[in-house]
C-alpha cells in the first residue's frame, strides 16, 4: 500500500507494507487492479480545509491510504457475505483503495461489467454516483428540461453530461478550450469555452446547473436559472476558515427565501446505484473518461495533478495485472 503518518505534502506518501487485512462477517476482501483519485484524496493528503478533519481524523490521519474507488478481483468473503464468491470481478467504494487488499462492505460493490476495463471500472463509483445522484435525484432531471453542466471535462462533470442525456435533457457544457471537442463528444448539445463565453452573460436560462467548480458567484449562477430552476453545488473549492464556511453554508440558508433551489447533498455509494451504473456501461448509455494513469509508486504525482485543477476526467492508479 502506500500511505502517510501525518497531514501534509503528497511527498510524505510512500510504500509500506502491512498485514493481509481479514474480511469481517459482511465484507469482501478485494486484490486491487486499479484505483481512482480525485479532490477529495488531495483534500485527505494536506489535512485541509480543516473541516475535513472530521471525517479523515484531527491531528493525524486515521487511515493515511488514499483512494474510494477500486475495481478488482473478490480474493475472500466473510462468512455473512451473499452476493460475492471469490474470483469475482467487482468495482465499487472502499476506504484506502491504493493497496493491493482491501476490505470492503459487499454493499459497497458491484459485479464488473465484461464489456469494459479495469481502469474504466474504477473511474466509476464515487464520480459515476456523484453524477447520478445529483441529476436523478436531487434535480429529478426530466426529458426536454435544460441542464449546464459546469466543470464538463472532469471526473464528475464527465459522467453528468451523459447520465443527463440519458435522461432526456438538453445538455450544456462549461469547460476550457482543450477539452470542447471532448465534452461535445460525450454528448452535450451546446459547449461553453469559458476562456471565450461567459455563461452567466450569455442570457441563456437553464432547469438545472450542476456546478462542480464553484468560482462563480451565487448570483452569477442564479442570473442563469430559471425562475424556479434548481442548482446543485458540488465542490469543496480551495476556500480556507471562514471564507470556506459562508461558500459551504450561504446557499443553503438563504434557499428556502427563494423560488429557486440552490442545495448541497451527499453521494453515499451503495450497491443498488452501482448496478444502475454497472447497467449504463453495459449499454454504453455511459463511457468512463480516464485522463491519466500512474502506477503506486507515483501517487504522489497523480495527487498534485489533480491539484492542478486541470485534470480532464478521471485519474487511475494502476496496482495489479490482468484484464
Amino acid at each position: 500500500m502506500i500511505s502517510q503518518g501525518v497531514y501534509g505534502s503528497p511527498d510524505l506518501l510512500s510504500l509500506r507494507e502491512i498485514e493481509v487485512p481479514v474480511p469481517a462477517k459482511h465484507e469482501v476482501r478485494v486484490r486491487v487492479h486499479s484505483a481512482a483519485l480525485h479532490v477529495g484524496d488531495c483534500f485527505g493528503v494536506r489535512g485541509k480545509p480543516l473541516l475535513m478533519r472530521m471525517e479523515t481524523g484531527l491531528r493525524k490521519p486515521k487511515h493515511g491510504i488514499p483512494g474510494y474507488d477500486v475495481a478488482g478481483y473478490v480474493d475472500a468473503v466473510g462468512e455473512d457475505v451473499t452476493r460475492f464468491q471469490v474470483g469475482d470481478q467487482v468495482f465499487g467504494s472502499c476506504q484506502g483503495a491504493c493497496a493491493e487488499l482491501v476490505c470492503t462492505g459487499e454493499d459497497t460493490l458491484a459485479l464488473k461489467p465484461s464489456e469494459i476495463t479495469f481502469e474504466q471500472a474504477a473511474a466509476v463509483p464515487t464520480s459515476g454516483l456523484a453524477a447520478l445522484h445529483a441529476l436523478r435525484d436531487v434535480a429529478k432531471v426530466q426529458a426536454r428540461q435544460s441542464v449546464l453542466i459546469i466543470g464538463a471535462s472532469g471526473g464528475v462533470g464527465t459522467f453528468a453530461v451523459q447520465i443527463a442525456k440519458s435522461l432526456g435533457a438538453e445538455v450544456t457544457g462549461v469547460c476550457s478550450t482543450p477539452n470542447v471537442d471532448l465534452v461535445r463528444s460525450l454528448g452535450a448539445d451546446h459547449v461553453f469555452d469559458y476562456t471565450r463565453e461567459d455563461f452567466a452573460e450569455s442570457g441563456r436560462r437553464y432547469d438545472v446547473i450542476f456546478d462542480n467548480i464553484e468560482n462563480r458567484s451565487l448570483s452569477d449562477c442564479r442570473r442563469a436559472l430559471t425562475p424556479t430552476g434548481t442548482l446543485i453545488l458540488n465542490s469543496g473549492t480551495g476556500a480556507q476558515g471562514v471564507s470556506f464556511l459562508v461558500r459551504l453554508l450561504k446557499p443553503l440558508l438563504i434557499s428556502p427565501f427563494l423560488r429557486q433551489r440552490l442545495c448541497r447533498y451527499l453521494s453515499t455509494p451503495n450497491a443498488a446505484d452501482l448496478s444502475v451504473l454497472a447497467e449504463m456501461l453495459k449499454s454504453a448509455a455511459i463511457t468512463p473518461v480516464i485522463g491519466r494513469t500512474y502506477s503506486l509508486i507515483e501517487t504522489a504525482d497523480a495527487i498534485r495533478h489533480i491539484e492542478t485543477g486541470r485534470a480532464k476526467g478521471k485519474t487511475i492508479i494502476r496496482i495489479g495485472d490482468g484484464g
